[in-house]
C-alpha cells in the first residue's frame, strides 16, 4: 500500500476546523460564475506529487476557487499557473499548465503541498488553524524524508509553518529560527531549506516576484535535490 497516498486520502476527509469547513464547502455550492458548470471539490486538498520527491515546495492554502475547485494544489488559478510555468521551464514538470487534477501533468522528483490544506476566507488561515493542520505536514514530511534533500517555501507564512513541522520531523532547526527572506538559504541535516516569495497575484502583477526569480530558486533547490531534469 502507498503510505503517502493513505495519508492524502486521510488529508481529504478532515474537519477539525469549523471555519474552514464551512468556508469550503460554500464556495463549493455558490462556486464562481465562470466555473458554475463545474463540480467543486470542496474538502481538504491533498499534497501533490511522487511519494519519493526529493524536492518539496510548501505553499500556504488552497485558492477558494483553485484547488478548492479542482481538488489538486496550485490547480486552475493564476498562482499555479505561474508556478507550474516555472517548474515546467526548469524540466521539472511534463507541462506548463495545470487546469484539472486529471489533465496528464506529472512532475519530476517534486511533491507540492501546504500547511493549510482548506481554502480560507480571504486566503487568510488563523494561527490556530495553521497548527490544528500541521500535524498532516509532520506526517508528509516524516513519510518524505528518506528521500527529501531540498524544500522550497513560498512566503512568510509557510515558512512560520514549515520551521517547526520539520522539527517534529526530526530535522535539527536551528535557534533561534531563520528569518524568511527571498533566497534565502538554510542548511539543516541533509536537507537544504530555500524561501521565496509566494506566487500570489500580488507579487507576480507587481513584479515583486518575476518568472526569473522563482525559475532560479526552483534550479537551486532542484541542483541541491540531486534532480537532473533541470535544463
Amino acid at each position: 500500500m502507498d503510505v503517502l497516498a493513505d495519508l492524502d486520502q486521510r488529508v481529504a476527509g478532515c474537519r477539525a476546523c469549523p471555519r474552514l469547513v464551512a468556508w469550503r464547502e460554500e464556495v463549493a455550492l455558490t462556486k464562481r460564475a465562470a466555473f458554475a458548470d463545474w463540480t467543486y471539490w470542496g474538502r481538504p486538498v491533498p499534497g501533490f506529487g511522487p511519494p519519493d520527491a526529493r524536492l518539496l515546495i510548501v505553499g500556504l492554502a488552497p485558492a477558494a476557487h483553485g484547488g478548492n475547485r479542482t481538488g489538486r494544489m496550485f490547480t486552475g488559478d493564476r498562482s499555479g499557473d505561474v508556478l507550474y510555468q516555472a517548474l515546467y521551464d526548469v524540466g521539472l514538470a511534463s507541462q506548463p499548465t495545470s487546469v484539472a487534477a486529471d489533465d496528464g501533468l506529472e512532475l519530476h522528483g517534486v511533491r507540492v503541498t501546504s500547511p493549510v490544506h482548506c481554502a480560507p476566507p480571504a486566503n487568510k488561515p488563523t494561527p490556530g488553524e495553521r497548527d490544528t493542520c500541521r500535524p498532516w505536514l509532520v506526517q508528509e514530511l516524516t513519510l518524505l524524508r528518506p528521500t527529501l534533500r531540498a524544500v522550497v517555501v513560498l512566503g512568510v507564512f509557510g515558512w512560520q509553518a514549515t520551521l517547526p513541522a520539520l522539527a517534529e520531523a526530526g530535522w535539527g532547526v536551528p535557534r533561534p529560527r531563520p528569518v524568511f527572506a527571498h533566497g534565502a538559504r538554510v542548511p539543516l541535516d541533509g536537507l537544504d531549506l530555500f524561501g521565496c516569495f509566494h506566487v500570489s497575484q500580488r507579487n507576480t502583477f507587481t513584479g515583486r516576484l518575476t518568472p526569473a526569480m522563482l525559475r532560479d530558486v526552483l534550479r537551486d533547490a532542484a541542483g541541491v535535490a540531486g534532480l537532473r531534469h533541470t535544463k
